[in-house]
């Protein structure tokens, strides 16, 4: 029993927390003629100097793991953009005030929200050959977001990202 209510509680939790990711590409690439990248040279990514780090470096492990090298003429550029918004919030308490009667009815309510907002990251991954100018690969991830998050928290999470994004990179 305590088995059960453990694995209940961990995938509530994960689903909280859940990176969603869609992907796009152009169906008729053949990937295995990208085997070098960079990164534009002006990207702007939205993100704090150190993010940013954080997330290019996450970015690179995974790269490498798929035998992609970074290098100064690539075959392919990457582009990172993101912003940060609030999640609208759909909770809250309804406090009411009515009248009582045979006939007579009538009321008021008042909708008090519960509970903080909650800050969503969305992060737009393009890639563009170097040749031919043209975008062929795209992913576009969302998930929750926390400011105040120490720095290690913050490296593990742009790392989750970065998995999570590149799983199914390049695409079968």
């Amino acid at each position: 029993m305590r088995k059960i209510v453990f694995l209940l509680v961990v995938t509530l939790v994960s689903s909280c927390n859940a990176i969603k990711v869609n992907y796009d590409y152009d169906k008729e690439v053949d990937f295995s003629d990208y085997t070098t990248y960079n990164y534009y040279p002006e990207m702007q990514t939205g993100l704090s100097e150190l993010d940013t780090k954080r997330l290019l470096d996450a970015v690179d492990a995974e790269m490498q793991a798929k035998g992609i090298q970074l290098t100064e003429e690539p075959d392919f550029f990457i582009n990172i953009e993101s912003n940060s918004f609030q999640k609208p919030r759909n909770n809250s308490v309804g406090v009411g005030l009515g009248g009582l009667g045979r006939s007579v009815g009538g009321g008021v309510s008042v909708g008090i929200p519960v509970g903080s907002p909650k800050m969503e990251r969305q992060i737009r991954f393009d890639f563009v050959d170097n040749e031919k100018d043209k975008l062929f690969w795209q992913s576009e991830s969302q998930s929750p977001f926390k400011e105040n998050v120490s720095p290690e928290e913050r490296d593990e999470n742009l790392r989750n990202l970065a998995a999570k994004v590149f799983e199914k990179y390049p695409p079968e």
